[in-house]
């Protein structure tokens, strides 16, 4: 993105978003990255940076543990394998093996499933491979501490073993030494030490002359000598000589592994870049936490829809103080280019402003905003800002004349990719005059087909916003009851600039402010008291509305919870008279097990009697009393007690009772042979013909 003036970060305070994300980077070339970090206008760069940055905040939001622990900075061990005869020493080895086994970490997370859900993440690895021989041929020859192997080559195995023996038979002679200059009194305190690489006794020094050997040196007080015995110089310079000889065959074993290594140097700088992005992708998700920040839609078009958006820095500085951030919400597409924002001064006009600018710049920059994720961002390829008062003594320009020189640069390469922001336009000059002008410029900046936010306190830019098609009014709300700002923006109406308002406020003397009153043009004055009552009406209207929106969806919890109850209420009738039913039908079972056995009985008895007349009352008592048998059963009790049946034709509104599940309910339609019938809460069909009339039964009356 092209940005003018060149310190258009600095006054939309970019450069401090940049500070902050380089504060979550933990490698040098994610921090670099963060001081570099570029505006795209590509939105294949700006979609699959936002995505990586959505991704990995998922990973840390979900606790899914990503492989990037290992932060390196190898640039100087990189630089080597490339350079031809160069060799890395055994700790530098490691760190080229830490960088192997972390790729091969991050290569293993991301299986088959991961590329798939991760896709953003697996285009940092896309385009290259694991080459697990990298650290096969360090393993073979370095040890976990840094130390070449003895088993890295024949000959050094052979130079360790004779140093190994050589040592052990010079730490024989040289015990053997010390015990016996230890009775003759020789010795000093320390007994023994190391000189110039090599081994000697140290004795007290007026008798060094008593010990035959080589005299390497003397304490700084003199009171000691270091002498190596004559018994063990040759011993000693087998032991340098092998020294030497170990440490020439462990260089030619760095320098051939250093070489064999080299073949994989361009690999490894991927490898080394790969981490560094994971941490600067890592960096970008953590600051998107700490701000709130959301993956929002981006389109290759020029608009700006702002849902609830947040001013990062002031989102953080407010969130220290435990103080709330007004959020933003506005849109800015073909048919509504320009906003021109009005209030009162300290009232939050630039700050909305610097808003707007500030999260385009970060989203274009494939960062996550503290926004709705329902807003829209479009890309726009270059981006002007005029703020504050920028007059220069050097060039002698006043603060008009410089405002002038800025609007001509606007004007002369402004287009339909332009995004543009100007403080006050047309201020430090006279009204009349300046309001003219500003006029002019905002109309040739429609015409280039550009899209940006202007403040200003000027009445006629406010009247030309209300009847200019593609510029909208916007204004910062402020209570005047209270004179004080709401850092609310409210688009589609100008706003007042409070200005008697605020003069009351700051105690000014009220003569003077009627004073001033009465030298304002009666037409302006009155527009500007309808412009406040205006903004204090639709305040009150949208307190209202969001009390009105806010009793809605109480109505509606209450709504959803009767509707449980109800449905609990319907459940619990259900399951009543499902087992009411149950009840009865285990009553017939048992009636008809009951009758069966009788008639098994009156079976045997009927090939036994001659008299056959009382079988057949028997069987005819069992058979046709069946109806007297259920009235004397519990149920029906319970019904005669409180109903009477009365017969008749069944009318809508009646009482009825059920014949078969002695159920009793009202009549609630009829429809042919079948009535519907509501028995506690619960309506059903039944057949006409097994319902009867029934009355409640009145109660005796007292004598």
């Amino acid at each position: 993105m092209k940005l003018y003036p060149e310190s258009a970060y600095i006054q939309l305070e970019f450069d401090k978003v940049k500070e902050l994300l380089k504060a979550y980077c933990q490698c040098e070339y994610a921090k670099q990255k963060a001081d570099q970090l570029r505006i795209h206008t590509h939105k294949k760069f700006i979609d699959t940076e936002l995505k990586q940055s959505h991704e990995y905040k998922q990973l840390i939001q979900n606790g899914i543990h990503f492989p990037n622990d290992y932060t390196l900075n190898l640039y100087k061990e990189l630089k080597l394998l490339s350079i031809s005869g160069a060799v890395l020493a055994g700790d530098q080895l490691l760190e080229i093996r830490k960088l192997a086994e972390s790729m091969e970490k991050i290569f293993r997370w991301f299986d088959t499933e991961r590329r798939q859900a991760y896709e953003g993440l697996t285009e940092i690895i896309k385009d290259t491979y694991y080459e697990k021989a990298i650290i096969a041929l360090i393993d073979d020859v370095v040890d976990e501490q840094g130390q070449v192997k003895d088993s890295a080559s024949p000959e050094l195995a052979e130079i360790r073993m004779n140093l190994y023996r050589k040592r052990n038979e010079l730490r024989r002679v040289f015990e053997k030494i010390i015990s016996r200059l230890n009775k003759q009194g020789y010795l000093a305190d320390i007994e023994e030490s190391f000189m110039n690489g090599r081994r000697v006794v140290a004795v007290f020094a007026e008798q060094k002359r008593m010990v035959k050997g080589i005299l390497h040196g003397e304490s700084d007080s003199r009171r000691t000598a270091f002498i190596e015995p004559e018994e063990t110089s040759h011993l000693n310079n087998e032991v340098s000589h092998l020294e030497n000889d170990e440490r020439k065959e462990i260089y030619r074993i760095l320098r051939k592994l250093t070489e064999r290594l080299s073949a994989y140097s361009e690999l490894l700088k991927v490898y080394h870049i790969i981490l560094g992005e994971f941490d600067f992708i890592r960096a970008k998700a953590k600051f998107a936490m700490d701000i709130s920040g959301e993956y929002p839609l981006v389109a290759d078009k020029a608009q700006i829809h702002l849902v609830n958006g947040y001013h990062p820095l002031l989102f953080l500085y407010n969130k220290k103080l435990n103080k709330p951030t007004i959020p933003l919400t506005l849109s800015l597409d073909q048919s509504r280019r320009i906003l021109l924002i009005s209030g009162p001064n300290a009232g939050g006009k630039t700050v909305a402003m610097k808003t707007i600018g500030l999260l385009q710049m970060m989203v274009q920059s494939g960062l996550l905003v503290p926004v709705n994720p329902s807003s829209h961002f479009g890309i726009f390829k270059q981006l002007m800002i005029h703020i504050g008062d920028t007059q220069s003594l050097e060039f002698e320009l006043s603060t008009y004349s410089s405002h002038l020189i800025h609007m001509k640069y606007f004007m002369e390469n402004a287009n339909g990719k332009t995004l543009f922001f100007i403080d006050e336009l047309g201020s430090g000059s006279d009204p009349s005059l300046g309001g003219a002008f500003a006029e002019v410029i905002m109309l040739e900046l429609l015409k280039k087909h550009s899209y940006g936010v202007v403040t200003t306190h000027y009445l006629n830019l406010k009247v030309m916003a209300g009847k200019t098609a593609g510029i909208v009014n916007g204004a910062m709300a402020f209570d005047e009851k209270r004179l004080q700002p709401q850092f609310q923006l409210i688009v589609g109406k100008p706003g007042s600039s409070y200005t008697f308002s605020i003069a009351e406020r700051i105690g000014l003397d009220k003569r003077l402010i009627e004073k001033a009153k009465s030298l304002v043009d009666e037409d302006q004055y009155r527009l500007d008291k309808l412009l406040n009552r205006t903004e204090q009406d639709l305040r009150d209207i949208a307190k209202k509305d969001k009390e009105l929106h806010h009793l809605i969806k109480e109505n509606e919890r209450l709504q959803k919870e009767m509707e449980k109850v109800m449905d609990k209420e319907k459940h619990r009738q259900q399951v009543a008279v499902l087992k009411e039913q149950n009840k009865i039908s285990e009553q017939r079972i048992a009636y008809l097990k009951d009758m069966e056995r009788k008639l098994k009985e009156i079976t045997l008895q009927w090939k036994k009697e001659e008299d056959k007349t009382k079988l057949i009352k028997a069987i005819s008592g069992l058979l046709f009393n069946r109806g007297e048998k259920q009235k004397a059963s519990k149920m029906q009790k319970k019904i005669e007690s409180k109903y009477e049946e009365i017969g008749g034709e069944i009318k809508i509104g009646d009482k009825v009772k059920m014949k078969r599940n002695l159920q009793v309910g009202e009549v609630l339609e009829i429809k042919g042979k079948r009535a519907v019938v509501k028995i506690g809460l619960l309506p059903m069909q039944v057949e006409l013909v097994d319902l009867v009339v029934v009355i409640d039964k009145k109660e005796p009356s007292a004598t």
